[in-house]
């Protein structure tokens, strides 16, 4: 444990953080799971609904910083990408 206070107010707001984004990134996890299964459905209605919640918390948890903007494009891609194809 650390002595000095500075540093264990660091150690602190770090565990909060990561409590914090671990939330988020399950959140986020559950929303694509969401969709995939609308996919593998062909439920196209549904897919719809859940990719435009989907790409709401992405958008959300990048403006944090919690994912990286090129990671959040890339996943909004490919889950649009298999959105499309059921249409």
């Amino acid at each position: 444990m650390a002595n000095i206070k500075s540093a264990k107010k660091r150690i602190l707001v770090a565990e909060k953080r990561a409590a914090r984004n671990k939330a988020i990134r399950s959140e986020v996890k559950t929303a694509i799971k969401k969709v995939d299964a609308a996919v593998i459905a062909k439920d196209a209605e549904t897919a719809k609904a859940c990719l435009r919640a989907a790409i709401s918390l992405m958008s959300k948890a990048t403006s944090k910083g919690v994912y990286h903007k090129n990671t959040t494009s890339r996943k909004i891609a490919r889950l649009t990408k298999a959105v499309n194809s059921i249409a």
